[in-house]
C-alpha cells in the first residue's frame, strides 16, 4: 500500500480562517474514493460533524480564493457546488466512518502530518519569542529533526555522462505551511 508522502499532503493543505484544512476533493483523492462518497458520508452522519470545527462548506468568496490560489483546485470553478473542507477533527471523524484500509492508512498519515506541522509551528513561534540563544539553537535543532522526519527525500538516480564527469543535482523543497515558509536544498553528487 502506498503511503501519502508529506510533500503531497502539504501541497494540499489550505488555510481558511486561520485553520489548515483539506478540501473534500483532496480528501477523496487521498482516500482513493469519489468526492461524492466523502460528501455522502458527511450527509449521512451529520451528528458526527456537529460544527465548523469539523467540516465546513466554503462560501462563494472562499471557493474563489482556493480556485485562484491553489492550482490543483482550479477545476472547482466549474463546479456548481461549493466544496467542503475538513479540519483535523473532521478528518479523524471521517476515518471512523470510512472503513477501507486505504482510508485508514491515509488518515494515519494525515494525523501524523498535522501533528508534526503543529510541533514545527510551535517551535518556530517559540524561537521568535525567546532571546536566549541556547533555547533558540535547541528549538532550531528540533525543528530540523521534524523537517527531516516529514520530508522524505527520494534518492535521485544519477549517471555519469559520456565523458565520465561529475554530475551534480540540487533539489530544492519549499513548503508554505501557513505560518512559515520552509525551504530546504539537497545537493547530490556522483563521481
Amino acid at each position: 500500500m502506498e503511503i501519502t508522502k508529506f510533500e503531497t499532503l502539504e501541497s494540499k493543505l489550505v488555510e481558511i480562517k486561520g485553520t489548515l484544512v483539506l478540501v473534500d476533493k483532496d480528501v477523496a483523492e487521498l482516500f482513493k474514493i469519489e468526492t461524492k462518497r466523502i460528501n455522502e458520508a458527511v450527509k449521512n452522519n451529520e451528528d458526527k460533524f456537529p460544527n465548523e470545527t469539523y467540516v465546513v462548506e466554503l462560501d462563494k468568496n472562499e471557493k474563489k480564493y482556493v480556485v485562484e490560489n491553489f492550482d490543483h483546485l482550479s477545476k472547482l470553478k466549474y463546479s456548481p457546488h461549493n466544496p467542503k473542507v475538513f479540519t483535523e477533527k473532521g478528518l479523524y471523524m471521517l476515518a471512523t466512518i470510512l472503513k477501507s484500509d486505504v482510508a485508514t492508512q491515509a488518515t494515519l498519515q494525515i494525523v501524523e502530518t498535522f501533528a508534526k506541522v503543529k510541533e514545527l509551528s510551535r517551535n518556530i513561534n517559540n524561537i521568535m519569542k525567546t532571546t536566549d540563544e541556547t533555547i533558540q539553537k535547541d528549538l532550531a535543532q528540533k525543528s530540523n529533526q521534524i523537517l527531516e522526519e516529514i520530508i522524505e527525500i527520494e534518492p535521485d538516480i544519477l549517471e555519469d555522462d559520456e565523458d565520465g564527469e561529475v554530475i551534480e543535482t540540487t533539489t530544492k523543497f519549499e513548503f508554505n505551511l501557513g505560518f512559515a515558509k520552509v525551504s530546504r536544498s539537497v545537493k547530490k553528487i556522483k563521481k
